[in-house]
């Protein structure tokens, strides 16, 4: 039963080393202003030349007796008309958290008049980009001692064999 037990914690190991890393990224809104009409941020210029991707989330942090978190759609946003919005994130405790988990445009205002105050926020979600692509070998260049896959995969080599060594000592 104890080697049974072994042998799981081996694979699971092995299994947590090979994951790949997640890339989502958590945008604060406006970075350390926040979500204010306080502090004069221009949640347009905030957006321009950030790249939001699948699986990324919006912090949203404000205060949250006089706002609001409103997600729109694109008329709405235009002209500030919280009506009717196709979600209400605001959670009440001022720090919302939006998922963005399709790919498109994202439409957010303020409603109780800040709208008009330039609380609103437009991003477009777009898929990750692909890995680079390996540099193509140069006919003649000298070869490496090693490459960046084998200074990964030395720790895992390592690790099985220290696996597989307390795994015989306990037979």
């Amino acid at each position: 039963m104890k080697r049974v037990l072994l042998l799981l914690l081996f694979v699971a190991f092995g299994s947590l080393v090979m994951v790949p890393e997640a890339s989502a990224k958590r945008w604060l809104v406006g970075d350390n202003m926040g979500w204010s009409t306080s502090y004069g941020v221009n949640y347009t210029n905030w957006a321009k030349g950030k790249h939001f991707y699948y699986g990324d989330w919006l912090f949203f942090v404000y205060d949250r007796n006089q706002m609001n978190v409103l997600e729109v759609n694109k008329t709405d946003y235009e002209s500030c008309n919280s009506d009717h919005p196709l979600h209400n994130w605001t959670t009440g405790a001022g720090r919302d958290v939006v998922p963005l988990n399709v790919t498109r445009n994202y439409y957010f205002i303020s409603g109780k008049g800040f709208c008009f105050g330039g609380m609103k926020l437009a991003v477009h979600v777009e898929k990750q980009p692909p890995p680079p692509k390996a540099a193509p070998e140069v006919a003649g260049a000298p070869l490496a001692l090693y490459s960046r896959s084998q200074v990964v995969l030395l720790p895992v080599v390592l690790a099985v064999g220290a696996a597989w060594d307390a795994f015989i000592h306990l037979l």
